[in-house]
């Protein structure tokens, strides 16, 4: 597993990316403020999401919170850009790092999810619900997890540095 690590990584670093993320000194800590910026965007969005349909916030249409999902969406597609150039800019410490490499699983099974919740016409049953209704028993479970995975996402992140001694 090394090996292909070792490639990718020697790979990547030839990437114009890679160039920019080590050449300008300001592309670091500018992608890091967008990168939070972006998980506020995410977290805020899905979390609401989340909470309204474990319960809490009954008064709340879920077809209005559900609206604000394209903000989390944006707020992803900026963490994606932003993550790749930090990866680019560094990936050894990132690829071999047992934090990242959890992150990474954490965000595809939360992607799993989404398509589940989706796919499965939870989704449309969700939105359907007027403000006081209770949540199907599936689109909680559902959301229990989405909480829990982007809960972890957020964690792994923040120990990066701390664990799997890579930085």
């Amino acid at each position: 597993m090394d090996v292909y690590i070792d490639s990718f990584s020697e790979w990547l670093k030839g990437t114009p990316l890679a160039f920019v993320a080590t050449h300008y000194p300001w592309v670091w800590p500018v992608c890091q403020i967008l990168h939070f910026f972006g998980l506020v965007l995410l977290i805020s969005m899905v979390g609401l999401l989340d909470l309204r349909i474990l319960g809490f916030g009954k008064g709340l249409s879920l077809r209005s919170i559900s609206r604000t999902i394209p903000l989390g969406v944006a707020g992803f597609a900026l963490n994606l850009l932003t993550g790749a150039i930090f990866v680019a800019g560094d990936p050894l410490h990132y690829l071999r790092n047992p934090a990242f490499q959890f992150k990474i699983g954490f965000i595809a099974v939360a992607g799993l999810n989404v398509l589940v919740f989706h796919a499965s016409g939870l989704s449309k049953t969700v939105e359907s619900l007027a403000p006081d209704d209770d949540a199907p028993f599936g689109a909680k479970v559902v959301a229990s997890l989405s909480t829990f995975l982007w809960v972890g996402v957020m964690y792994l992140g923040r120990m990066l540095p701390f664990l799997g001694n890579s930085f």
